[in-house]
């Protein structure tokens, strides 16, 4: 399914407005989470500073001697580690160097977090840990946690025990605001893509404007008529740049067109005198035989002379009556006379074309008795005239031939149209039957119907037909009222 470019556009940007609104909700979340992760880390710790200074400060101020074998007395001297977990708000456990719980602080809503042995992998990587300290994450009853494990040290830095600070990763506040972030990031997004659509429509709209109407001027564009130039106003340089080479191409069109309807004017003149050459050659021989036979035989005392010269008379004046039809049927071809617009009763003035026929088999019949029409009486004769002839020419040889003239009236237009039941016009000679100097009969010069459609293409008319071989040819005609 191939959408369309104004389609394409505002999908596009629809597109292009969630994939942003979707990446920055995946990439703030993502932030959301290191950032968390980063302020555990931190708070984990400054906690564990914090608890080792002031285990430091109570080892200074105890008095007994600071060993490890009396860690744990010092620590739980008026009960130290739960002053120092209640002031520090953390759990705190004190395993000895070996790996043994020695004192826990009694947080008991933490029991699980630790384990009365150290683990000896916990042990070995403190002891080769350049910072001495070791973190570990683990999950317990679907909570995350955050275990340091490091050593406390005397004042010369001899380790003394393992101080294990078990943190709760508490995200409540943070996924809280998380949530209302992601909502108000919602709500903004929801806005932007209802602003989105309606400036994709409008955007798509414009600027598929000025491509919708170069297509529908490159569909209009034709050969055999003036096209009209592209005018636009401020468009983008990509559209100006098409619509000046659309302007362009019309101007070499139509000079290309005036020199295409030049050369075929001049290849019909040339054809046309050809023809005209040829027919007027056909009676100069036989006149030529004439006036040298008669030359050779005449003799004045002859008692026939008289008869002779008449019948020498005649056959030149009609060889001459011969050319000057032909003459005239050239000059009424070429001269084409300017249409006198008379208000004409189209029925009336057709009857009366056919007054000149005497074939019984052709008939009239009219649409109403009364269609008026601009048009000039004596073209309209001649359009008659032609068409039923050829008509005539058509049925000649048919058994029962019929010829039917018809007058109507048709949107606005006059129609005249002859019907005949005779040969037909075969398929090859169809796209041929307006050419001037095309015929299919031994006599005359084919210039009727090219004279006809002349006439009818002057007045803004027009000429068609439909033929099927030997069932009969419908010619129709249209002229405007």
């Amino acid at each position: 399914m191939k959408f369309s470019l104004r389609t394409r556009l505002f999908l596009s940007m629809i597109a292009l407005v969630l994939l942003a609104s979707i990446l920055i909700g995946g990439i703030t979340i993502l932030q959301y989470k290191k950032e968390a992760q980063d302020y555990h880390r931190e708070r984990l710790e400054r906690k564990e500073e914090a608890i080792r200074e002031h285990i430091k400060f109570v080892m200074e101020s105890t008095t007994y001697e600071v060993s490890e074998e009396n860690v744990y007395l010092i620590l739980k001297q008026d009960d130290k580690i739960h002053e120092i977990s209640q002031v520090h708000n953390m759990p705190i456990n004190i395993y000895s160097l070996g790996g043994d719980m020695i004192l826990k602080s009694n947080q008991s809503f933490f029991p699980d977090t630790t384990d009365l042995q150290l683990d000896k992998e916990i042990l070995t990587e403190l002891a080769s840990s350049s910072r001495k300290r070791v973190l570990r994450q683990t999950v317990k009853n679907d909570k995350r946690f955050q275990s340091s494990y490091t050593y406390i040290t005397d004042n010369k830095f001899r380790p003394l025990a393992v101080l294990n600070l078990p943190y709760l990763e508490d995200d409540y506040f943070i996924t809280r605001d998380l949530q209302n972030f992601l909502i108000r990031l919602t709500e903004v997004y929801l806005f932007m893509l209802v602003l989105a659509i309606l400036l994709a429509y409008f955007l798509s709209k414009y600027i598929t404007r000025s491509l919708k109407t170069i297509s529908e001027k490159i569909h209009q564009t034709r050969l055999d008529k003036k096209n009209q130039k592209i005018e636009v106003g401020n468009v983008s340089e990509e559209i100006f740049t098409l619509v000046t080479a659309y302007n362009s191409m019309i101007d070499e069109l139509e000079e290309s067109a005036v020199k295409l309807a030049t050369s075929e004017r001049e290849q019909a003149w040339r054809e046309m005198a050809k023809q005209v050459a040829h027919e007027i050659k056909n009676p100069l021989t036989p006149m030529r035989l004439s006036v040298q036979n008669f030359q050779r035989k005449f003799d004045p005392n002859d008692p026939q002379m008289r008869q002779k010269v008449d019948e020498f008379s005649d056959t030149l004046i009609t060889q001459i009556d011969t050319m000057s039809s032909i003459a005239s049927a050239f000059s009424n071809f070429a001269k084409m006379p300017a249409q006198q617009n008379e208000r004409l009763n189209v029925p009336k003035i057709v009857k009366l074309a056919l007054d000149i026929f005497n074939e019984d088999y052709i008939m009239f019949s009219t649409e109403k008795e009364e269609i008026i029409a601009k048009f000039d009486r004596t073209q309209l004769i001649r359009v008659v005239t032609n068409l039923v002839k050829n008509a005539v020419q058509a049925v000649d040889q048919k058994e029962h031939p019929a010829i039917l003239v018809t007058v109507t009236e048709e949107e606005g237009h006059a129609c005249l149209i002859v019907s005949d039941n005779g040969v037909g016009i075969t398929e090859e000679n169809k796209s041929m039957i307006f050419e001037p100097k095309f015929t299919t009969k031994s006599s005359g010069m084919g210039l009727g119907l090219a004279m006809v459609k002349n006439l009818m293409e002057s007045c803004g008319g027009s000429i068609e037909f439909t033929s099927k071989l030997n069932k009969g040819t419908i010619f129709k005609v249209h002229f405007p009222k």
